[in-house]
This record gives C-alpha cells, structure tokens and sequence, in this order.
C-alpha cells in the first residue's frame, strides 16, 4: 500500500504510467477502462527497448511539453528535465511541486471526459459548473441547458444572480485537440444573442481560440467571455465538477507560542 493506505502502489504506478504514455501519444483511450496502443506504440514494441519509463518518453516532444507545462521542469544540458521532486527541493517543494502534478494530470482528464460527452451532456455540465461558480445564487433552478437542435446557437441560459435581474447566454462545443475556434464562430454566436436580446454571453469550448476571435470579442458593445478547454478544466477541478477529493494531507508544524513559557 501507498503510506496514505488508500491504494495498492501496483493500482498507482499502474494509473500513472497510463497518463504518462497517453500525453506521449503511445497509448490511446477506446471507452472506460479500456485502452490500446496507437500505431507510434507499437512501433516502440517493435524496438524492444530494455525499458520504458519516464526517461525513456522524453524522447517525444508531445510528453515533454506536457511535462514542462505541467510542473514547470526546465530542460537541462544532457536532454533530461528535473523531474517534481529534485533533490535539491525541500519537502515543502516537493509536495507542492506533486501537487501541481496531479493536478495538472486531472485536468487533461476532466477534458478528455468532457470531449466524449453528448452534447447534451456536455451543455448541462456547463451549466452545473456556472451554478457551482455561484451564478444564479447557485440554484440548479436558475441554469438550463437547451439540448435541441434550431437552438440558433443557444445552447444554454443562467440567470446572472440570485434574483435572476439579468441571464447570460451559453455556446458549450466539444472540439477536438488541436482544432481552433476562429472568429467566424464566434461572430456566429454574438449574431444568436441579438436574437435573443442578450448582450452577455460565455462561448465554452474544449480546444483553443484564434487570436482573431479574442480580438473580436475585445472590440464588440456585447460582453462575451471565451473559455478554452484548459481553462475549463481548470474551472472544473476549483469548483468540484465532475471531480472528488481522493485524498487530504496535513502539513504541520511546531506551536513556537505554545513552547514559550
């Protein structure tokens, strides 16, 4: 067992190297507990290399970008990044540097999840994630997912505060990694809230935007805000959506008052 005595350290390696080979695009997710290798996988196989570990993936830039953007390594001279837990670093360092690790781990899953949602799903999920951010008082009565077809670019509404004095619009679109949300879509989604008499609006997405859509939302009288998939997740794992608290660590220290006679 790991020292916090809630899992098996077969259960932990085993959930982690799982992570580690999909952010280096050798292992792919087919359905819940369910994966298999991709093709650049099996063509490590083919290798037969005496092991694969995390020295190893540093060979695929796809891993090492994650790793860099995860816990904030800095490449050093011989290719090799100072994993979170340095010798040089004191306790304190290396928890919170495991901490930025494992969150950041969570937030690449809590997107992958939210890309393999219906869409109904994913608008209400939106929604549940606007009332845990304390829009409309944080009543689940407050917020509604549309889910229909001819929703002209709705595809939810949440009242702004508790007394509902104004409702702001939603656009909640799954998107592939690597695909970009470029003006011309959001330009389409500013265009549904005159249709609605709406100047406020939130256009969630699970990929990133274009430099000209920022720029355009920055420029027009209405009030859109623009959250990518990695400020979703993020918002996700603050606000406990779709997630739960696996484990709580105490960090104490000596009372130097109560020591002073």
């Amino acid at each position: 067992m790991l020292p916090s005595g809630r899992q098996t350290t077969f259960a932990n390696r085993t959930a982690w190297a799982n992570i580690f080979l999909q952010r280096a695009g050798r292992l792919d997710k087919v359905s819940r507990g369910v994966y298999r290798s991709t093709d650049e996988g099996r063509k490590v196989l083919v290798e037969q290399p005496e092991r694969i570990d995390m020295r190893f993936l540093e060979r695929y830039p796809a891993y090492v970008e994650w790793r860099q953007r995860s816990v904030g390594i800095k490449r050093v001279e011989g290719g090799h990044g100072a994993g979170p837990l340095a010798e040089d670093q004191t306790p304190e360092e290396q928890i919170d540097a495991s901490h930025i690790a494992l969150t950041a781990a969570l937030q690449s899953d809590l997107l992958e999840r939210a890309r393999e949602m219906s869409p109904a799903f994913f608008e209400r999920l939106i929604v549940d994630l606007l009332i845990a951010m304390g829009y409309g008082g944080g009543r689940a009565e407050m917020g509604q997912a549309i889910g229909r077809s001819g929703d002209s670019g709705i595809d939810g509404m949440i009242k702004e505060d508790a007394l509902g004095l104004d409702i702001v619009y939603i656009q909640a679109k799954r998107y592939a990694d690597g695909n970009t949300v470029g003006r011309s879509e959001v330009q389409s989604f500013a265009g549904s809230l005159d249709g609605v008499g709406a100047t406020k609006g939130i256009f969630f997405g699970t990929s990133t935007f274009s430099q000209g859509a920022r720029d355009y939302v920055g420029r027009i009288s209405k009030r859109i805000v623009l959250i990518d998939g990695a400020e979703l997740a993020r918002l996700m794992a603050q606000h406990n959506v779709g997630v739960r608290t696996r484990a709580t660590y105490e960090v104490k220290k000596v009372d130097e008052d109560y020591f002073t006679e």
